[in-house]
């Protein structure tokens, strides 16, 4: 049986990005936009745009939790409205439509008031572009699926995930809907994106703020 051993636990986010930032070198010619999913993956994607030369953006995607247990994701969304629905779960708990349409429209005001706390505008330029969706690890990968379903309507020029782990079956998956996939790792068997790092604190709003200010982003800082 496959066991996680055989696999590299990185030191922290930064160790992850800037080996995860060497299978992206390629991408430099490409003047790429590097979209993270913060929180964490803010942090990743800091790192991959600095080690290109390449600018950083952020895209904020969130879960929709179960009735009850709002830890059990039965989809996520964007700020436009954009859902991704994890269909088995949402079929086996029997979730009402008029549940999942209140929790869409609060988690949509939820990422606005994020889009404007970590980048001062709910704007976007990609028409044409290369863009790099970054995250720090995917479990499901409904936060980052939704992202590309989101990014398509932009109509860029191509679309490459890059993280530095996630489970083969939702890599397969993804490999299906993007151009690309650069990854480091990716285990069959998989419980969660932190054991994969012998460091994984929480990244806070503050530290979301400080990696945009110094990437020019025009932002009031929390006190």
């Amino acid at each position: 049986m496959e066991s996680n051993n055989s696999y590299v636990i990185f030191k922290d986010r930064v160790d992850a990005a800037k080996r995860l930032a060497k299978k992206l070198e390629w991408l430099k010619k490409e003047d790429p936009i590097i979209l993270a999913i913060p929180r964490g993956g803010v942090v990743t994607g800091d790192v991959i745009a600095s080690e290109l030369g390449a600018k950083l953006d952020i895209l904020v995607s969130r879960k929709v939790g179960a009735p009850h247990n709002q830890e059990l994701a039965i989809g996520a969304v964007t700020h436009d409205g954009s859902y991704f629905p994890n269909a088995d779960i949402t079929m086996m708990l029997n979730v009402p439509q008029k549940y999942i349409d209140s929790e869409i429209s609060a988690q949509m005001k939820e990422i606005e008031s994020r889009l404007i706390r970590f980048r001062g505008t709910k704007e976007y330029h990609l028409e044409g572009r290369t863009v790099v969706l970054v995250d720090d690890g995917i479990a499901t990968g409904a936060t980052m699926f939704v992202a590309v379903q989101w990014v398509k309507k932009q109509k860029p020029k191509q679309i490459i995930v890059a993280i530095p782990v996630g489970p083969k079956e939702t890599i397969d998956q993804m490999n299906k809907v993007v151009d690309k996939v650069v990854i480091l790792q990716a285990p069959v068997y998989f419980n969660a994106v932190g054991e994969f790092y012998r460091e994984f604190d929480q990244v806070d709003d503050y530290q979301v703020q400080e990696i945009m200010s110094k990437h020019g982003y025009k932002i009031k800082l929390m006190e």
